[in-house]
């Protein structure tokens, strides 16, 4: 016999919104290695005024305590990460996105997220485009701490 699930439409998409409530949310923007790579020298001297020139992916992080989420990492929609996926995560200036173009303040680094799938993504989460600063080394931690369990 077939067993139906007797619950309304309302109470699922109850059930959805109220699963979890994030443990952080930010504003992000972002970019992958890739995309770095391939900026001009025009779009990283423009940089000096703007990274959203640089990182043209922009939205909402979330952590969760099952998944960190990037909404609008993509015309479709979020990119959703699990523990096993993240491989690394670390602040740093690289060849890609160097002191120069993130400031010259510590507090510009970007927030590198290495992923088993999704390639390395460089993160600017919460930036301040006159501070040249980030929430980049608290967000670290945060993804450090969580994906230790």
């Amino acid at each position: 016999m077939e067993r139906r699930d007797r619950r309304t439409a309302a109470s699922i998409i109850t059930d959805m919104t109220t699963q979890s409530a994030p443990a952080a949310q930010a504003s992000y923007v972002g970019a992958t290695a890739g995309e770095l790579a391939d900026r001009s020298g025009a779009d990283k001297i423009a940089a000096g005024v703007s990274q959203k020139v640089l990182f043209q992916r922009r939205g909402d992080i979330s952590l969760y305590p099952d998944r960190l989420v990037l909404d609008g990492w993509t015309d479709s929609g979020e990119l959703v990460l699990t523990r096993p996926e993240i491989t690394s995560v670390e602040t740093r200036f690289t060849e890609l996105y160097g002191r120069f173009i993130g400031g010259l303040l510590n507090a510009g680094k970007p927030l590198i997220l290495r992923t088993a799938d999704a390639g390395e993504i460089y993160l600017l989460i919460n930036r301040k485009e006159v501070m040249e600063s980030t929430d980049d080394k608290r967000w670290a931690q945060l993804i450090d701490n969580w994906i230790a369990g």
